[in-house]
């Protein structure tokens, strides 16, 4: 509810703060955006329009209309995304992974789960590798809970099945240069080895379905935009390795509940984490940073702002799934007839809801994990 100057932005892999300029970002990591023409061509094969994409929630990508021309041609495709787990999960990281439970089921992918335990081991001084593989196996019942099919899912760590992995990271490392490292990664000589050595774990996944079937799979990754280094490094060796090129597809950031930045786990308050007590969940949504005005007078003289809310972002991500309904709400705020507190309220007694019933799946899932987990290839 402020004026103040807008927070500078920060995109990298391991860090996102400040005002998000999308536009800034697809132009400076060279990706295109995403189109109509794209979007309906997903619809057409799932059988309807993803609230994600009717929304725009996913800005840009690389190479999904091959994705999706492979696909067309009767060839298989596949799916990777991943986490790196150094605590539990939030209503952020849900969003591409309600996104890829719904392209799996529409094009019978098999999805490949990265958990990055390696990575944030390595970047949080604070977490013990210990701690980082506990929480990818917690992780892991989020991933199910979100809809991804068993027997089509393969969830694995990086380091309790890098038998798995290793052999393709290797040759991935050897095409890439320490020069490309430390200038698509920003790394310094004060960073300890192992981040030189982790882009190609990450790279690796984008392979990893094509090596356990002997043959090429178009692989398609959706994530939020903050990961691209990784794939425009990976595309980059790509073809050298005899692999297809990875495609993406990019998604916005979730906000979190104060001003400015995408939900992070490092800022507990301000981030809904799938095992809050609802109640707990409901009340921080009420204390959510909002686009209104200072006085109740101001907000019926000049309206609310819905596209600096995040309280309206909530809505418009996750918890308004009818389209008219979600416009007649900002058109509300704007006219000044509805006030923060009735959105506040409203969204806190969804949110409650959506917990509660993620909750229930979240913990059924421990009785089916075996069956996501990664296996030897028969």
């Amino acid at each position: 509810m402020t004026d103040e100057p807008k927070q500078e932005m920060v995109v990298t892999p391991w860090e996102v703060k400040g005002d998000i300029d999308y536009d800034k970002l697809i132009e400076q990591f060279g990706v295109s955006r995403m189109t109509p023409e794209i979007e309906d061509k997903i619809a057409e094969h799932a059988g309807y329009k993803h609230l994600q994409l009717r929304r725009g929630v996913y800005l840009s990508h690389r190479d999904t209309e091959w994705w999706i021309k492979e696909y067309e041609k009767g060839n298989k495709v596949g799916l990777y995304t991943g986490r790196g787990p150094s605590g539990n999960v939030h209503l952020g990281h849900l969003v591409p992974w309600f996104f890829c439970a719904y392209l799996q089921k529409a094009f019978g992918a098999d999805m490949y789960f990265q958990m990055t335990d390696d990575e944030k081991f390595l970047h949080r001084a604070d977490l013990s590798l210990d701690e980082a593989v506990s929480y990818a196996y917690e992780n892991a019942l989020d991933v199910i809970a979100c809809g991804m099919a068993p027997g089509k899912t393969h969830i694995f760590s990086d380091t309790e099945d890098i038998e798995h992995l290793y052999k393709i990271a290797l040759r991935v490392a050897k095409k890439v240069t320490f020069s490309t490292a430390k200038a698509v990664f920003g790394l310094t000589d004060s960073d300890n080895i192992g981040k030189i050595w982790y882009p190609a774990m990450q790279a690796m996944t984008c392979f990893l379905e094509s090596d356990r079937e002997g043959r090429n799979i178009p692989c398609l990754i959706p994530a939020a935009i903050d990961q691209d280094p990784y794939w425009r490094v990976t595309r980059d060796i790509a073809q050298k390795l005899g692999y297809y090129k990875p495609a993406q597809i990019h998604a916005k950031f979730l906000p979190g509940l104060a001003e400015g930045g995408k939900m992070s786990a490092s800022q507990p308050e301000t981030a809904i984490f799938t095992t809050d007590p609802p109640k707990k969940a409901g009340k921080k949504v009420m204390r959510a940073f909002t686009g209104g005005r200072p006085t109740v007078e101001e907000q019926r003289d000049l309206g609310g702002r819905p596209e600096i809310c995040n309280v309206y972002a909530y809505f418009y991500f996750l918890f308004e799934d009818d389209d008219k309904a979600l416009v007649e709400r900002e058109t509300s705020c704007k006219n000044g007839e509805i006030l923060c507190g009735h959105c506040k309220k409203e969204l806190a007694k969804r949110v409650e809801s959506f917990l509660t019933d993620f909750q229930e799946k979240r913990e059924a899932a421990r009785e089916v994990l075996d069956e996501y987990l990664i296996k030897p290839v028969e």
